[in-house]
């Protein structure tokens, strides 16, 4: 009590308790700013050095005319950006990488969080279907396309062998033009599925026992369980996954590199594959700086437009 009375005092007969504000030592609070700040300052430099700089010399590198074999040739603004979009190959790649991006990032949503509610459960073979579905996050991207290219085969490989023993034709994912992006994206989906998986299961878990209970006894069917408890539940982990891929999937290269080498005619050639071209093959670096800012903004538009459809949908 004499605690509470010396940092209280009371006005007046049934007025209601101030509290004191105790006094605070500016020199404390001074060297608190200063070990907070040596605490953040590693991240800070590493940021600054490895996001902020490179982005900033990216933009300024777009407005240059730099040529790694014909030299500096000086200041030109947005002639490079002009360049790009009259050039054909690039204007494919845009409409390429959005498609990828439009058939995988639902694809992960959905089928993550299929796997994420059948797996959701303390059994002995969920955990070691868990273990499997992220373990596929540790190989690497060589290794997974190698199988797949066996996968993929025309005339020789699994796809094929399966199908001619059906009595059906084989789909060419390596050389038919409207199939590989699909094909390289049911790759990517298989190798990185565990991700979304995972994220969606902590979200799953979170969600009180209480809550389903209650419908149980309200008999409320499985359908109405997931669509009116289970997704409104988890909306911002789903608003998490899609942004998360969006960014991930846009910056598409290795697959399509090492499948079908970006063919056939262009048809699975990503953005990224096109800047790497520009930059390490031509070492046009003007060039490739300018493909890779208009890559940044696509992505942040992107990004910012499914953030304002689920904020729309939350109003």
């Amino acid at each position: 009590m004499a605690t509470v009375d010396a940092m209280t005092e009371t006005i007046g007969h049934g007025a209601p308790a101030k509290r004191i504000a105790r006094k605070v030592d500016p020199d404390v609070v001074g060297r608190r700013t200063i070990s907070h700040a040596l605490f953040v300052a590693p991240y800070f430099v590493v940021f600054i050095l490895l996001i902020v700089v490179p982005l900033f010399l990216g933009a300024w590198l777009s407005l240059q005319d730099y040529d790694m074999l014909g030299g500096y040739g000086g200041f030109v603004g947005l002639k490079n950006f002009e360049d790009l979009f009259r050039d054909r190959i690039f204007v494919q790649t845009i409409w390429n990488t959005i498609l990828f991006v439009v058939l995988t990032v639902p694809s992960f949503i959905v089928v993550g969080l299929f796997l994420a509610l059948a797996l959701n459960n303390a059994w002995r073979s969920s955990v070691i279907l868990r273990s499997v579905f992220f373990g596929s996050l540790v190989l690497s991207v060589t290794i997974v396309t190698l199988v797949w290219r066996l996968v993929y085969m025309p005339d020789r490989g699994l796809l094929f062998n399966i199908t001619s023993a059906i009595g059906l034709p084989a789909p060419n994912f390596i050389a038919d033009a409207t199939l590989a992006l699909p094909g390289i994206a049911i790759v990517t989906v298989w190798w990185t599925i565990g991700l979304p998986m995972m994220l969606f299961l902590a979200a799953l878990q979170q969600i009180p026992d209480e809550v389903y209970e209650a419908a149980a006894l309200d008999n409320a069917s499985r359908w109405r369980t997931l669509t009116k408890i289970t997704l409104p539940a988890i909306r911002r982990t789903i608003l998490l996954v899609a942004v998360l891929e969006i960014v991930l999937q846009f910056q598409l290269f290795g697959q399509a590199n090492l499948i079908t080498n970006g063919g056939p005619n262009n048809a699975s050639r990503p953005m990224v594959m096109f800047i790497y071209e520009a930059g390490f093959r031509d070492w046009a670096l003007g060039y490739a700086a300018a493909a890779s800012q208009v890559l940044f903004f696509v992505m942040l538009i992107a990004a910012a437009a499914q953030m304002w459809v689920a904020r729309q949908k939350d109003d």
